[in-house]
């Protein structure tokens, strides 16, 4: 027979699993435009804003499903919002394969966007809020993977639908449909939220939920302790002016994970290559992006591993120096007169495979672990709305600044961003290891000075 531990780490990684598909869709969605640019430029007559418009149409639905998240999971709870963005998902897969118009696309791919950032922002938050602290970091991680599978998985798709001709955006785009279903049916699987639960009063069925994440030893051990730190959590009016430094170090975290550009290879890699980097045909850049996608999910693999082995700031801080590092030489690289392709494509997997073994998984790990339960839907619905700003402000602007400041000088203001970026995370506070409700006591008023801990980010 499993021992209990075996049984509580299987339920885990099930419900890890179901709730991350939201992450595959995430990523899929927002990485099949990568491809789809090529056949819907010329299907639709782009220019090169319009290009832009089309990539971040996605992006703005993004940003409001973030800004709706935090409200609609406190009230309706962190399943329900969850199975809301998979509908989405599903609309919006298939509507934006029947456009008429660029108009309708672009509006399909909106809705797109609002389930995106609906399952950005309560994902990580439920995953954080089922897991135990000793595999917290990895069981979040879980998404991040599931993200970059996603990604993965819309290279692949483009590339073999590349062949389709002008219509194989309406084929790239339709594939969705499928995992969509398949999360909304799946979800049904898996519990809400205990910590959701007891907040709303709802004990036994709170109970009910501890004893299907972990069995009956987790179900006795937790639930007096959520009991007893929810009622000491204040969610009055002014907890953004009592919880100032988490937000801000949220806030920071998720503005830094898109303003060092990763999305600009992740949305436009197709056109970088065959534009810049001297690719010489579509396809010969449709299979750089399939290197780049597995790139991705070898190092999100490493992730998980290492995730609650090292601490978050280490691993942050070191994610973001190889990223400085591959940035530097994509800007060597731009400023040859003919860039060598292989070294592009070289310099851009050593970028993805720092971003991916930290920064990309870590942030959202760091952001899920550090708001008490009241808020914490509302607090990760504002660090999720800024980083989903941060993506639009990068995305819109690529191509614009690529044209006045070249390859090189664009990736040399990423890489002075991403400078920026290890000297702050090289402060943060240290979270592994620690519960939620111990890491809530990072942000009590300390009596004096000397009291204070070592490692903590003075703010």
């Amino acid at each position: 027979m499993p021992s209990q531990a075996a049984v509580r780490s299987g339920s885990l990684y099930r419900i890890g699993a179901i709730a991350a598909i939201g992450g595959l869709l995430f990523g899929f969605d927002t990485a099949v435009i990568n491809g789809a640019l090529l056949s819907l430029r010329v299907h639709f007559a782009l220019s090169d804003l319009q290009v832009e418009f089309a990539a971040s149409s996605l992006l703005y639905g993004c940003l409001v499903g973030a800004m709706l998240a935090g409200i609609l999971s406190d009230r309706f709870g962190r399943r329900t919002v969850l199975r809301l963005s998979g509908l989405l998902f599903l609309l919006s897969a298939i509507c934006a394969a029947v456009p008429v118009t660029f108009f309708q696309f672009m509006t399909a791919r909106f809705l797109g966007g609002i389930g995106i950032g609906l399952a950005s922002t309560i994902a990580p938050l439920y995953l954080a809020e089922v897991s135990p602290r000793d595999k917290r970091g990895s069981i979040i991680t879980l998404n991040q993977t599931a993200i970059v599978t996603g990604i993965l998985l819309a290279y692949a798709t483009n590339w073999a639908l590349a062949s389709t001709g002008t219509v194989a955006w309406r084929w790239m785009f339709g594939s969705a449909a499928v995992p969509a279903l398949v999360f909304v049916l799946w979800l049904r699987l898996v519990p809400e939220s205990p910590r959701w639960l007891i907040q709303q009063h709802r004990f036994k069925d709170a109970d009910a939920a501890l004893l299907a994440i972990g069995g009956e030893a987790h179900r006795s051990e937790q639930l007096e302790k959520i009991r007893l730190a929810l009622a000491e959590e204040d969610p009055a009016p002014g907890w953004m002016r009592r919880l100032r430094r988490p937000l801000l170090l949220a806030v920071v975290i998720a503005a830094l994970q898109q303003m060092t550009g990763i999305n600009t290879v992740l949305y436009y890699g197709s056109l970088l290559f065959v534009s810049h980097a001297n690719s010489g045909t579509n396809q010969r850049a449709f299979a750089a992006n399939i290197l780049l996608g597995i790139t991705n999910l070898l190092f999100t693999l490493v992730a998980i591993y290492i995730m609650d082995r090292v601490g978050r700031r280490w691993l942050l801080t070191a994610s973001a120096a190889g990223m400085l590092a591959a940035l530097l030489l994509l800007v060597f690289a731009f400023h040859q007169a003919r860039p060598a392709f292989p070294l592009v494509v070289g310099s851009t997997m050593i970028y993805i495979a720092a971003f991916a073994t930290g920064l990309g998984p870590g942030a959202w790990v760091y952001m899920a672990e550090i708001f008490p339960t009241a808020v914490r839907g509302r607090a990760m619905s504002i660090a999720t709305a800024v980083l989903w700003a941060s993506c639009i402000l990068v995305s819109n602007s690529f191509l614009t600044m690529i044209h006045a400041l070249g390859a090189a000088g664009t990736f040399a203001i990423y890489a002075a961003v991403s400078a920026v970026a290890v000297l702050f995370f090289s402060r943060l506070p240290e979270t592994r290891g620690k519960s939620l409700e111990e890491i809530d006591q990072f942000w009590k008023p300390v009596p004096n000075v000397d009291q204070r801990t070592p490692d903590r980010l003075n703010l």
